[in-house]
């Protein structure tokens, strides 16, 4: 199971989010960026059935690890505006290559934007 366990750190419509660069942002939005990812891929009923079942083999919890940081390199190396559609392209790739899990539920749309609204919020305190 993706938790946080750092106890210090305090369909219809499309949505295309406006590109803010991160690598001229503080490593504190990468910091909650990251913690930010954590929370919401905790919160996907997919995702954590394919962890507590190692849908993805021995090395399940590793694949996780690494689905995380390949979220945050997209944020971090991503050109332009922000297309939700490309954030589920990589969900979905990522869910079927890592774990053999193909979703159809409407999930991996959820959690693209959930993920995307998340980016946009800890952008947002870091220009305030």
């Amino acid at each position: 199971m993706l938790q946080n366990n750092n106890s210090n750190n305090n369909n219809s419509n499309r949505i295309v989010y406006k590109k803010q660069t991160l690598s001229c942002v503080e490593s504190d939005v990468v910091s909650q960026l990251y913690q930010g990812i954590l929370k919401v891929l905790s919160t996907w009923n997919a995702l954590q059935m394919a962890l507590q079942n190692k849908w993805g083999g021995n090395d399940t919890l590793t694949k996780s690890e690494d689905f995380v940081f390949e979220i945050l390199t997209w944020f971090r190396q991503s050109k332009g505006s922000f297309h939700v559609e490309d954030l589920e392209n990589l969900l979905h790739e990522r869910m079927l290559l890592s774990f053999n899990t193909d979703i159809e539920d409407g999930s991996i749309e959820e959690i693209a934007e959930q993920l995307l609204v998340m980016h946009e919020g800890c952008l947002h305190r870091a220009h305030v």
